[in-house]
């Protein structure tokens, strides 16, 4: 396991549409019995309700969305373009039937009980403060439906405060 140094969010000097939008980041839920992650390039950063904030958008039929729900908890981690296979891995295959997380080669640890994966040099902490399930009705640019949602298969957006950043 590697060791993390707490820092404050104003210490993040990140791009968000590369960090997030094409390097990627995993997503991670559970509890130390059981955890999941995906690889998602859809989220951002920013402030909202008083508070320093991560906001994800999670398919529904996704395991790690099950996790998110139950623990209201969730990290994510940004790994190296070193681990780019692996993340390539974890957004293909589900860990609904299977340890996907122990099959790509990666580790899980825990911060105040939530997941992230160790791998990473930038890992954010959350707790839920929103839910909202997007419906097809509120998308306003009606190409948004066609193109991204032609199988009824629609996110639900997570506002999540932003606990604690850990960096190495």
């Amino acid at each position: 396991m590697h060791t993390f140094q707490p820092a404050d969010t104003s210490i993040l000097e990140l791009n968000p549409f590369q960090k997030i939008g094409k390097d990627w980041m995993l997503v991670t839920a559970g509890d130390e019995q059981k955890a999941n992650t995906m690889t998602a390039s859809w989220g951002g950063l920013g402030v909202m309700w008083g508070s320093d904030v991560a906001f994800v958008f999670i398919r529904q039929t996704r395991y790690t969305k099950e996790f998110i729900d139950k623990t209201g908890k969730f990290s994510l981690s940004f790994p190296t373009d070193k681990y780019r296979r692996e993340m390539k891995f974890l957004g293909a295959l589900s860990g609904r039937d299977e340890d996907k997380i122990a099959q790509s080669g990666m580790h899980v640890g825990y911060h105040d009980g939530i997941p992230y994966i160790d791998e990473a040099n930038l890992v954010i902490t959350c707790t839920v403060l929103s839910a909202t399930e997007l419906t097809m009705d509120q998308l306003v640019e009606k190409g948004i439906e066609k193109d991204w949602y032609g199988d009824g298969n629609i996110h639900t957006m997570y506002i999540a405060k932003i606990e604690d950043v850990l960096v190495r």
